[in-house]
């Protein structure tokens, strides 16, 4: 009983991870399908769990690359990726959950027009790209950890 609900909490912290990138979101909900490996009711393989593993570390690496790519592929630069997520903390920390979505963007936007010296009209696609890429990223992470809560809750005893 006590580890059904240690998992659960776990599966709900995964997936508030996903919106918080100070949690790693599917690897807190892999962590609760590996609690119910070891102490559930022995219906999970070692194969299903090892597929999850391989799919969070996968997830979790493509993370990190998707909103460098968004960005690329619009045209910015590696300033206006960090300028991203230097906004989407500061919009975190001061502003949530909104500031979130709108330090993204002005974050990317600030640091082409100061950092690369771009015009302020050239650098909305770029911010734009680094936006699209941090929801496209966080989109990912969701999806693949309310799967695990799905699976979470099928394996309970």
């Amino acid at each position: 009983m006590i580890i059904n609900i240690i998992a659960i909490i776990l599966g709900v912290v995964g997936i508030i991870g996903c919106f918080l990138p100070v949690l790693p979101g599917p690897p807190i909900s892999w962590g609760a399908l590996l609690l119910l490996y070891f102490f559930g009711n022995g219906e999970m393989s070692l194969q299903f769990l090892l597929i999850w593993l391989g799919i969070t570390i996968v997830v979790t690496v493509l993370d990190y690359v998707v909103p460098a790519q968004f960005t690329r592929l619009t045209g910015g630069s590696k300033a206006a990726g960090r300028g991203s997520l230097v906004g989407l903390l500061a919009g975190l920390i001061f502003f949530p959950p909104w500031g979130m979505i709108a330090g993204a963007f002005l974050g990317a936007l600030v640091a082409e027009v100061l950092i690369n010296r771009t015009a302020i009209v050239d650098s909305v696609k770029p911010a734009l790209g680094s936006f699209l890429g941090f929801f496209a990223g966080t989109f990912i992470k969701l999806v693949s950890s309310a799967i695990m809560f799905w699976y979470l809750f099928k394996y309970l005893n």
